[in-house]
């Protein structure tokens, strides 16, 4: 019996003594923020999509711990709690391949985005035109693939309502666009007007039509008098803001001058600008000269470590450099976009002994065989310099093995494929059609790509990047079998693509990407699981909150306790 009470006694004092220490322990870890209540994807590629908690403690922007919900809320205290209320905790989006800059200066312009024949375009930019007071008409979004008659335009029209007033209108793909007389003149553009790497378009009597592609368009560019600081400013804040209510946490800023680079660096500095921007050069002597002197410019929310080149122009203005000819245009290949293989060979070897990323813009099979030769030429073999292409919408099969050979990331954007599926076939033909826009096959090559939109070519939603990569169908859920299906990307590759093999594409997967302890707690919450839903669901889903470095950039107070 007293052996009995004895191990009564010894078991009680245990039971005694693990009371007490959980009950110092309880609480123990202090933090800046508790998320709890939660569904908590972490896009750990060795958990895939598999859900890993119901809580976050965070402190000083980065992640404490990811767990079940008792855990967390038994080891920590934090003045700051947020409940969830079921919803769904993502890694922040990254878009892998877009134009910051750029889509901030659209927001000052027409947008003409959806306009379905030129009529419509003039009569936008005559409503825009009337409230604008800048000197300059400028827009952007007219595809003249997507009109009734889907002819290239004419200036006429706005010669006739813009005698005085210069009038410049890009393509949805900002590689081509149109401009008045005025404009034409101010560049120094006649008939008879040659320029290397572009096309001045005539009409049947030889006269300019106002339309310019690709290099063409910088006579006209270069003339467009800037924004000034403040409304600049202005427009970058107001862009900002729409991408994180979109769950975009970071950007890829791909190819800026100087100037623009400079401006960018002094909003951050300021505190102007808080969202992730890692920008690229351009590719031309002032950049060179400028960056390869400099060097890389890490500056935490704001970097410069990479040069943007470019190959070609674009498919659907016909600029893309193709093997063989348009099957719509025999007689034309697309625009070499750079005339001297070496020179560029020479400038890819000073950025990398200089430790520089290079991006280089391929779309055609043409281009991206020459970009492929080129990195091969330089990187040698595999390795870890990270050097991307940029769109690959069509890679010749025997092609796509180099990816790997050299370690090269393909980088895409899902809702290319469904912009262009309507006329692709006009342009490529039914055989090579089935080459194009193949991010199975890319991702195949290196085991991942990183996902973008190119907008303003594409809209920021991330969710139809998601829904364009899965389903591979439009909007309105055309065509129903989708297209080329036999190259869609499973779901939990297509959000790997805008998390951590975005931020693996960028040198930033040590803090950025998943959500672990010890990285930057970037995050957004959706109200439902896009790993879970069906395609068209994910459409519907809400970004209830987007979080950068720990802090609330956007909430629906509604949603989010």
């Amino acid at each position: 019996m007293n052996q009995k009470r004895n191990t009564l006694g010894v078991l009680f004092g245990i039971a005694v003594l693990m009371f007490l220490s959980t009950s110092c322990a309880f609480q123990s870890e202090p933090a800046d923020l508790i998320l709890h209540n939660g569904t908590i994807l972490t896009m750990k590629q060795s958990e895939g999509n598999s859900v890993v908690g119901q809580a976050m403690a965070i402190r000083g922007g980065r992640i404490l711990e990811v767990g079940k919900e008792r855990e967390i809320l038994n080891k920590y205290r934090s003045a700051e709690r947020t409940d969830l209320r079921g919803h769904v905790v993502m890694p922040g989006l990254i878009d892998a391949h877009a134009h910051f800059l750029g889509f901030a200066e659209g927001l000052t312009q027409v947008n003409l985005v959806g306009t379905d024949s030129w009529r419509a375009v003039v009569e936008d930019v005559e409503d825009f035109a009337k409230s604008s007071p800048l000197p300059w008409i400028q827009g952007r979004g007219w595809d003249q693939n997507d009109w009734v008659a889907p002819q290239w335009p004419n200036r006429h029209a706005l010669d006739s309502l813009f005698p005085d007033r210069p009038v410049v209108l890009e393509r949805v793909d900002g590689h081509a666009l149109i401009a008045n007389g005025v404009a034409l003149r101010a560049a120094g553009i006649e008939k008879g007007t040659d320029v290397s790497g572009g096309e001045i378009m005539v009409d049947a009597r030889g006269e300019l039509t106002g339309v310019l592609v690709d290099e063409a368009m910088e006579l006209v560019k270069q003339v467009i008098p800037p924004l000034d600081s403040a409304t600049r400013m202005g427009a970058l804040q107001l862009a900002e803001s729409q991408l994180f209510e979109m769950g975009i946490t970071a950007v890829v800023d791909a190819g800026l001058g100087v100037d623009d680079l400079m401006f960018l660096e002094k909003a951050y500095a300021e505190g102007h600008l808080r969202i992730r921007t890692w920008a690229w050069a351009s590719d031309t002597p002032e950049s060179h000269d400028h960056w390869l002197r400099r060097g890389i410019l890490d500056a935490g929310l704001f970097t410069v470590k990479g040069f943007k080149f470019y190959l070609d122009g674009a498919l659907g203005s016909r600029g893309a450099a193709l093997l063989e000819p348009y099957a719509d245009r025999p007689d034309w290949s697309g625009l070499e976009l750079e005339g001297d293989l070496e020179a560029v060979l020479n400038r890819l070897r000073k950025l990398y002994d200089a430790g520089f990323q290079v991006a280089t813009h391929a779309i055609g099979d043409r281009a991206n065989r020459m970009a492929l030769d080129l990195y091969g030429k330089v990187l040698g073999g595999v390795n870890d310099r990270r050097w991307r292409i940029e769109h690959a919408q069509v890679v010749a099969k025997q092609d796509i093995p180099s990816f790997a050979k050299y370690s090269i990331i393909p980088s895409v954007q899902p809702t290319h494929a469904t912009s262009d599926m309507y006329w692709a076939g006009l342009r490529l033909g039914r055989n090579r059609l089935g080459r194009a826009y193949a991010y199975k096959d890319l991702q195949g090559a290196l085991g991942m790509l990183a996902l973008g939109t190119d907008f303003p070519v594409e809209d920021i939603d991330p969710r139809k990047t998601f829904y364009a990569a899965v389903a591979r169908r439009d909007l309105q859920g055309e065509p129903k079998e989708g297209f080329l299906m036999d190259q869609a990307l499973m779901p939990s590759d297509a959000l790997f693509g805008m998390t951590l093999w975005a931020a693996l594409a960028s040198f930033e997967e040590d803090d950025l990407g998943t959500l672990e302890p010890g990285k930057l707690a970037d995050l957004v919450v959706v109200d439902r699981n896009w790993l879970a839903v069906a395609p068209e669901e994910v459409l519907e889903s809400n970004i209830v909150g987007t979080m950068l470095s720990g802090k609330w950039v956007f909430k629906d107070y509604k949603s989010l306790q």
